[in-house]
């Protein structure tokens, strides 16, 4: 994965001006004209444009490339879902492409579509049948990029409800492993793939995002568990509880004298001594220091 991931950034670095400037505006006027056919005459005009396995067989190669124009929306009374469908897509596109460059969001758009007609043409294969309309899975895991990219950004949920886009990723994740269950409980081991193959190009693309956030997580798990560690709210809370108990605060390490009995004394800590010792002004320059 690692490699893989160094192998893509050096290509986009390498090679800029690579894939389709404005991609995002390329695919939705593909479903929105493939959309419009749909309305205007019915799901038949538009079906010879998705994957089937057994057309692609008989000579229908364009297939392995239209299904990507395919909405998932063909009647009027889904034009908002479809409006809300594309307009979220192309937001997100567009702004990965202005974040990785035309080249880095070209592979990975790409490479998710090519991973989805390399299971459909497996699964033809093996099985002999294989339909796959529309890219949803791919668009779903432009999503998981987006919402590794900026997981704090406040989205508008329906209009009305700001939610971070890592919430939304969440429930992202929710739908795929439903979807993969769904799939395998009825048996479509295609439906069951494709969210897999679609996830894999995700890890691909991130692995270094991931490999350092794992990375960091664990650090800090080992931090807060280390007996070298000051968890200062607990600390406060603790000293709060034992000045209650003991009745000062401040006790010198070398006479015993208190802030209780005199409050017009200085104490101060040593930080060459080991543990946490105080000593009054009288002896915070003159003490032997203790080691462990």
């Amino acid at each position: 994965m690692k490699k893989l991931n160094a192998a893509v950034d050096r290509f986009a670095y390498r090679h800029p001006n690579f894939g389709i400037p404005n991609l995002m505006k390329v695919i939705v006027a593909g479903s929105v004209l493939v959309y419009l056919l749909a309305v205007f005459a019915n799901y038949g005009a538009v079906s010879f444009l998705m994957f089937d396995w057994s057309a692609i067989l008989h000579g229908e190669i364009w297939r392995l490339v239209t299904f990507i124009f395919m909405p998932g929306y063909y009647s009027l009374r889904d034009a908002f879902w479809l409006a809300i469908f594309l307009y979220f897509y192309y937001m997100i596109g567009t702004t990965l492409e202005r974040e990785w460059g035309t080249a880095k969001f070209n592979l990975y758009y790409f490479s998710g579509v090519v991973l989805t007609v390399i299971t459909g043409v497996v699964m033809g294969l093996i099985t002999g049948h294989a339909w796959i309309a529309g890219t949803s899975y791919v668009n779903l895991s432009m999503f998981f990029a987006f919402a590794m990219l900026y997981p704090d950004m406040r989205v508008l949920l329906f209009f009305i409800i700001p939610v971070k886009i890592k919430w939304l990723a969440w429930v992202d994740a929710a739908f795929f492993a439903l979807s993969v269950l769904s799939s395998l409980f009825s048996g479509s081991l295609l439906g069951a793939l494709l969210p897999v193959v679609a996830l894999l190009n995700f890890f691909v693309f991130f692995w270094s995002n991931i490999s350092d956030e794992i990375s960091y997580r664990r650090g800090r798990a080992r931090y807060q568990t280390s007996h070298q560690t000051i968890h200062f709210k607990s600390a406060a809370r603790q000293q709060q509880k034992r000045e209650a108990q003991q009745g000062y605060r401040h006790k010198c390490a070398v006479c015993g004298r208190t802030d209780t009995d005199y409050p017009d004394l200085e104490f101060r800590y040593c930080s060459r001594c080991a543990g946490y010792r105080c000593y009054c002004q009288d002896h915070i320059f003159s003490h032997v220091h203790f080691t462990e």
